[in-house]
């Protein structure tokens, strides 16, 4: 049942995904041009990490069993939901595979990462 509930966490995620590429395109960009997407980035993996602080503990007392479990559902529920939204937003699939590289400036893999490892490092009990 917590891992369901860790579910309500996850989904605080998607409007601070919006936020962020909203202050991306209209505040970063025009000040940081070719650097706003991977300050996006670390933005929205710092966003993530602090819901995650500060809500995951109300879905109660989670073991390390738990934990790993809800990493495993973020991860798949973020990259499955990514997927989606994109082709229905008319990206290729080789551009939705091409922000996984951080070579191109997209930091999105480390979006990625800190859904996945957020659960599992953060302890706080209720």
């Amino acid at each position: 049942m917590r891992i369901l509930r860790s579910l309500l966490v996850w989904l605080c995620f998607i409007p601070a995904a919006i936020l962020n590429g909203g202050v991306r395109q209209y505040c970063l960009h025009p000040l940081l041009h070719q650097w706003a997407l991977p300050v996006s980035g670390v933005l929205l993996s710092g966003l993530i990490i602090l819901l995650t602080w500060l809500l995951l503990p109300r879905v109660g007392i989670l073991n390390q069993k738990e934990r790993y479990a809800i990493a495993c559902l973020w991860t798949v529920l973020t990259i499955t939901f990514e997927l989606i939204f994109g082709t229905s937003t008319g990206q290729t699939f080789h551009e939705l595979v091409s922000a996984y590289n951080p070579m191109t400036g997209n930091l999105w893999i480390l979006v990625v990462l800190s859904t996945a490892l957020s659960p599992v490092i953060i302890k706080k009990s209720i």
